[in-house]
């Protein structure tokens, strides 16, 4: 991390309420009896040094983390809120000791009951009061929804919603003063949390950074679904093995990578590849590195949007250049877990229900119910605007979990609702198509654009979407672009390969000659 950035950080920032390290730490232990929050209970509040390499055994062992680095002294309080008679959700507030006066909310993923240790660290380091909490469950299961539509509304929208307002009182307690500005930042789930705070809750934040949204959510988990009918299971005649994906790849970088201008293994515009598989159909005289013909249907279904028998699109396709992940997680042979669990455990509640036979009537019932409106897909994005909130809006062209072109068309589908054009968009909402980005992070490109603590190169705001968007909201300058970076090798420690900027929706990314390593290199024009 660049010592400039930090130094701009400061210069835009001011230290309000501040508090020497002793306070500080008697603030900490003595926070919990000053808390007076409806149907709360304070676990603790503990003083963690900075430095500290927190240990956490009671997180959920399917979620993952078990440790998590702290960079700054932080007062760490957890507590649980019922949120009914029924149901609660477990969160943490994080207040730093070089609070800036920000508030910050992070997210979620998947269907999991996990907090979001990494996010809550990384904006506590940048001085942000944060807070996250377990959506209302705990796990990566989604087995806690059985018979239980409290559970389910706790993480469509009401565990956040209920974390922001905590935490806001929670600061304000802490720091004697209310915090200033309130930012968000979820990448997935989290990009959806972002969007149902921005559709139905539009005063809980100034700033929201949202990442490739989990929109149209119901549909979605058909979509995901659906590949395991294409495939079949491993030895189903249907099925492509996890060896000829590769080829595959290679193959639509081959056809479509010099769409850009110049090929260099990530595509700039997935859009404008109209893929066919019909090429690698085995020879008479070959059996290696190629498809048997109902194979080559199996990708060409794959990367094709799901439509129901009506002709009405359900969900847009997997974008070419996105199939080296996906493949290890959709095309592999077996249900998707979230689908299995979702239609088990909230659509139908029935634990028994066979994800082999979904068909578009489990569809059409699971869009129809729209479990508390988890949907999603509201156009009327004008609470943030009267507001003067602002949202960024990003998605990876390599993600192969949530299409890339469901965000486009959410985009469309909020001009076409309140009948705006680009320019007018441009005032409160910004779309960025980060080429080369897996799904939230890595990938091939310049996928570091500083969304979380493991995909930081620079605190500068053009380098840095968190930082982007506080700029945004503080001082009223928008992103034109966001400049990524691509590590050598993808290890940060190598140092940096290139750096690219990212175009804003609807322009894309043409190369116009020199070295392709060089931003100068690379223009972002509207799109034909």
């Amino acid at each position: 991390m660049k010592l400039s950035a930090v130094f701009w950080l400061a210069a835009i920032t001011h230290t309000s309420a501040a508090l020497s390290l002793d306070d500080f730490q008697d603030a900490c232990s003595s926070i919990g009896p000053q808390l007076s929050i409806p149907n709360a209970t304070v676990y603790f509040s503990e003083y963690i040094p900075a430095g500290t390499n927190l240990s956490l055994p009671d997180n959920n062992a399917t979620c993952g983390q078990n440790s998590q680095l702290v960079s700054t002294d932080t007062c760490r309080i957890s507590l649980y809120i019922a949120t009914s008679n029924r149901s609660g959700i477990n969160m943490e507030a994080w207040m730093p000791l070089n609070w800036t006066g920000r508030f910050l909310s992070t997210g979620n993923g998947g269907l999991a009951g996990c907090i979001g240790y990494f996010d809550i660290a990384y904006a506590a380091s940048l001085g942000f009061a944060s807070v996250g909490a377990n959506n209302g469950h705990n796990g990566t299961s989604g087995g806690a929804f059985y018979k239980n539509p409290e559970a389910v509304e706790d993480f469509a929208y009401r565990s956040v919603h209920t974390g922001v307002a905590v935490g806001k009182q929670i600061t304000k307690v802490f720091y004697k003063e209310p915090h200033s500005k309130s930012y968000y930042l979820g990448c997935s789930t989290g990009g959806r949390q972002g969007f149902k705070s921005a559709q139905d809750f539009p005063q809980d934040f100034d700033g929201i950074v949202a990442g490739a949204p989990a929109f149209n959510f119901n549909n979605l988990i058909s979509w995901s679904g659906n590949f395991f009918r294409i495939t079949g299971n491993s030895s189903a005649a249907t099925f492509v093995p996890m060896n000829l994906w590769p080829v595959i790849h290679q193959d639509v970088m081959t056809k479509c990578d010099e769409l850009e201008g110049y090929a260099d293994g990530v595509l700039e515009d997935p859009v404008l590849c109209k893929y066919s598989s019909k090429e690698l159909i085995c020879r008479s005289n070959s059996t290696e590195n190629c498809l048997t013909p109902l194979q080559s249907k199996t990708v060409d279904k794959l990367l094709s949007p799901l439509y129901y028998p009506s002709g009405s699109l359900i969900y847009p396709r997997m974008q070419p250049g996105a199939e080296t992940l996906a493949s290890l997680a959709m095309f592999n042979g077996q249900p998707f877990p979230y689908t299995t669990d979702w239609f088990r455990y909230v659509i139908y509640n029935d634990p028994s229900w066979d994800p082999a036979t979904l068909d578009f009537r489990d569809m059409a019932t699971a869009q129809r119910v729209d479990p508390a409106g988890i949907s999603t897909w509201s156009g009327d994005l004008s609470g943030v605007r009267d507001r003067g909130a602002k949202i960024l809006h990003y998605h990876g062209l390599m993600d192969g979990l949530i299409s890339s072109e469901i965000s486009p068309l959410y985009y469309e589908h909020v001009k076409k609702t309140m009948r705006l054009g680009a320019a007018e968009l441009d005032d409160f909402y910004r779309f960025f198509r980060i080429s080369g980005l897996s799904h939230c992070s890595g990938g091939d490109g310049a996928s570091v654009i500083g969304q979380g603590s493991r995909s930081v190169e620079s605190l500068d705001p053009e380098q840095n979407v968190l930082m982007a968007i506080v700029k945004w909201v503080e001082e009223g300058i928008a992103p034109e672009t966001i400049v990524g970076t691509r590590w050598v090798d993808g290890v940060e420690t190598k140092g940096v390969d290139y750096r690219r900027a990212h175009c804003r929706y609807p322009r894309r990314n043409v190369y116009r000659g020199g070295d392709p390593k060089m931003e100068e290199s690379w223009e972002c024009i509207l799109k034909d």
